[in-house]
């Protein structure tokens, strides 16, 4: 019989896989102890409601973001420096969190709504004032394009590295470290002043 510690991990990465494939709102308690192998009523010896484990899932993923984030912003250098640091601990999160990136990003929005999750919207708001904050930075010191709005950059540059949660399938071949290689190189390309990709679409 497993110990309770690793009873509960199973829930927690059943439950995951759930929230990830159906949404948190359409799975039930039932479906998530069914899934772990045990009776319902067994579920509640280890959470108190569907919405500790959705807690518990997310709070795990977004505590690792934040802190991989904040080792990036105090790691000095420029801008740009440290906003290639920030995809790669983005997606260092992703690897690290697959299904719980999917859960924020499929969910996000119902769960800013719901007062029970205010940690999800105080951690949202963390990470955006990083992105938000190193673009504006760049701006100023004339290493990032002007002519781009910062509301405009941000959401480009952030969708583009959550939603790799859902079709990234990495290899030995080809991870995560490399992926994060290439979509820096694709976007700072187009981002810093100094490239010819600032050269509007159709010009020779």
């Amino acid at each position: 019989m497993a110990a309770p510690t690793d009873r509960r991990e199973v829930i927690l990465r059943e439950a995951a896989e759930l929230f990830a494939r159906q949404g948190v709102a359409a799975t039930t308690v039932r479906e998530i102890a069914d899934a772990a192998g045990i009776l319902s009523g067994s579920l509640y010896h280890h959470f108190a409601s569907k919405d500790e484990i959705v807690e518990a899932v997310l709070s795990t993923f977004l505590t690792d973001l934040r802190s991989r984030y904040e080792q990036v912003l105090r790691s000095g250098g420029d801008a740009a420096e440290r906003l290639r640091g920030l995809v790669v601990a983005s997606l260092e999160t992703v690897a690290a969190h697959p299904r719980a990136t999917e859960i924020y990003q499929n969910d996000a929005h119902r769960l800013f709504a719901d007062n029970g999750y205010a940690f999800v919207e105080e951690s949202a708001k963390a990470v955006r004032t990083a992105w938000v904050g190193l673009l504006e930075e760049g701006r100023a010191t004339g290493a990032f394009r002007s002519d781009v709005p910062v509301k405009v950059m941000y959401p480009l540059l952030r969708d583009g590295l959550w939603l790799t949660a859902r079709w990234f399938r990495p290899t030995k071949a080809y991870g995560h470290e490399q992926l994060a290689v290439d979509y820096w190189r694709i976007f700072s390309s187009g981002l810093t002043t100094s490239s010819a990709a600032t050269a509007r679409p159709g010009a020779a």
